[in-house]
Formats: C-alpha cells, sequence, structure tokens
C-alpha cells in the first residue's frame, strides 16, 4: 500500500516540480512571484486537447497516436512559450523598475484575465481528453503502475535533468546564473539581460505546457480553475525547497506530491490541499529559507 502511495507521489510530485521551475526561475532573476504561472499550465492542458481532438478528428490518432501526441505536445509547448513571452512583455517588462508592489498586482491580473478568457472562450464546464488511456500497467516492486503513470514519472525526470544540465553547460544558462546574481553586472559584460529574462519566461512556459498535457491525459478532465490550485501548489512546492533553487524546486515537487499521496490515503483525502500547507509550515518555521535554500548572499 504505502509502495502504491509512494508511485502515485512520483507522479503527481513530477508535474508539480514541472510547474515550480517556472516560479523559481522568474523568482531567480526578476525575484518575482509570477502568479499567473499556474494559469501557463492550464492553457497547456486546453491547448493539448485542442490540438489532440482536430488529430483525432483528421484521423491522425487512428493510424497513428505517437505522432499525434508528439505533434500536439510539441504545438502546446509553441502556444504556451508564446503566451510566456506576451506576459512577460506586456505585463511585466514595463513595470521592471516600478515598486515591488506593481509587478505582483500586474500578475494577479494576468491570472484572472486567462482564466476568464479560457472560461468565455472554451466554457465554464469540464472539457474532456479526447484519448482515453488504457489502465493497463506492469508491476513494480510487487504494486501496479500504469503505463501513463511510468511515461509521466520518466517524462518529468528527462525534462528536469535536461533543464539542469542546459543550466550548467550551456551559454544561455550560464547567462542566466550571472543575470541571477548581478544583472547590472551581467549588462556590463556583454549578457542582453531583456532576451534572458524572456527565455526565463518561455522555458518556464514550456514546462508548464508539457505537465498541462499530463495531467489532461491523467485525469482526463480539466477545467479553467486548475491553474488557480495547481500553481498555488507549485509556488508552495518552489517555496517548500527554496524559491530560486532549481534543484529546491524540483526537490519540493516531488516531497509535495508523496505528501499529497500519503496523507490522502492514510489520513484523509478531504483534507489533500492542507497537507502540503502544513508541511510547509513547519519546514519554514525549521529552516525559513526552504530545504535547500540559501541566504541572498550565498545564492548561486
Amino acid at each position: 500500500m504505502l509502495l502504491q502511495q509512494l508511485i502515485n507521489g512520483l507522479t503527481l510530485g513530477g508535474v508539480y516540480a514541472l510547474i515550480a521551475l517556472g516560479y523559481t526561475m522568474v523568482y531567480g532573476i526578476l525575484e518575482l512571484i509570477n502568479f499567473a504561472h499556474g494559469e501557463i499550465y492550464m492553457l497547456g492542458a486546453y491547448l493539448g486537447i485542442i490540438f489532440l481532438a482536430f488529430f483525432t478528428a483528421a484521423g491522425l490518432t487512428a493510424t497513428s497516436l505517437p505522432i499525434a501526441l508528439f505533434l500536439t505536445v510539441l504545438l502546446t509547448i509553441i502556444f504556451c512559450s508564446a503566451y510566456g513571452f506576451a506576459m512577460e512583455k506586456t505585463a511585466y517588462k514595463p513595470l521592471r523598475n516600478a515598486p515591488r508592489l506593481s509587478p505582483l498586482i500586474s500578475a494577479i491580473g494576468v491570472s484572472i484575465f486567462l482564466q476568464n478568457y479560457v472560461m468565455l472562450t472554451q466554457g465554464a464546464t469540464d472539457k474532456v481528453f479526447p484519448y482515453k488511456f488504457s489502465s493497463a500497467g506492469f508491476q513494480f516492486l510487487n504494486v501496479n503502475m500504469t503505463y501513463l503513470q511510468a511515461i509521466i514519472i520518466a517524462v518529468s525526470a528527462l525534462l528536469m535533468l535536461l533543464l539542469h544540465l542546459f543550466i550548467q553547460k550551456t551559454r544561455i544558462g550560464k547567462a542566466m546564473r550571472a543575470t541571477a546574481q548581478d544583472k547590472t553586472m551581467a549588462s556590463l559584460v556583454g549578457i542582453n539581460v531583456d532576451i534572458i529574462i524572456s527565455a526565463t519566461f518561455v522555458i518556464g512556459a514550456g514546462l508548464a505546457a508539457v505537465a498541462g498535457i499530463m495531467v489532461a491525459a491523467y485525469y482526463g478532465l480539466v477545467n479553467y480553475y486548475i491553474g488557480y490550485i495547481a500553481g498555488i501548489k507549485a509556488f508552495t512546492a518552489a517555496v517548500l525547497g527554496g524559491i530560486g533553487s532549481i534543484p529546491g524546486a524540483m526537490l519540493g515537487g516531488i516531497v509535495l506530491g508523496l505528501v499529497e499521496s500519503i496523507g490522502a490515503a492514510y489520513i484523509s483525502s478531504e483534507y489533500k490541499d492542507a497537507y502540503a500547507f502544513i508541511i510547509l509550515i513547519i519546514i519554514l518555521l525549521i529552516k525559513p529559507s526552504g530545504i535547500l535554500g540559501k541566504t541572498a548572499e550565498e545564492k548561486v
């Protein structure tokens, strides 16, 4: 039973981690909490349904489901990344030198706008994922794991590994780290800070898009409000691991998913959403900077 809940928790935690990475990357560079990031995840779920429904109507899923899924994921990432880019340019860049409260209010405004935009264009009722994945699976450590759970865990782990390597090994990743440390000095050594900030929003939006598709496929239903709940939980995961720390966001997301799954199974599923915040309070009382967080002077 415990191992089964660990598998369920890893599935959920991988999704939280992908969303939390967007929060922590933006905060690490701009010290801004992008409260509209959860809505990008919600848009990813809706766009995944829209694109896959189009390919299904065109008959592509009947002949080649993997190609249809690949195109769906690719198009969803492109569209959500475009939303993230537009969000940064229109809602945050003009307020970059404004008091900190101004971009925070702007983020909340964008979140409300995107929620209502989706509700008005797609309707207030739940949307059904156009393809129902089989519940078939395999035995892993004497517990049942569906193929979809295995895919979600594997894709989440792969994306987190690729992001870590991207940040550590590529020129853009090094520029991101330099910009996070000191934007003024980074610009003096030739780094285009505006491009780096936009790239951060684009990458975070792409990860959230993948998380949205996987959740839509896993639960089979989405609505315009899922971005708010998932966004708050992912923000909690980012703070839990250490806001501004990429490994911390990954760890926080996994811990959050495990706590929710185990708490729902052994205590009560009615308080599923509360367990995450209880753990957050405990961690912050013990270590206010989060599990892997560092003070501003130590942050790398």
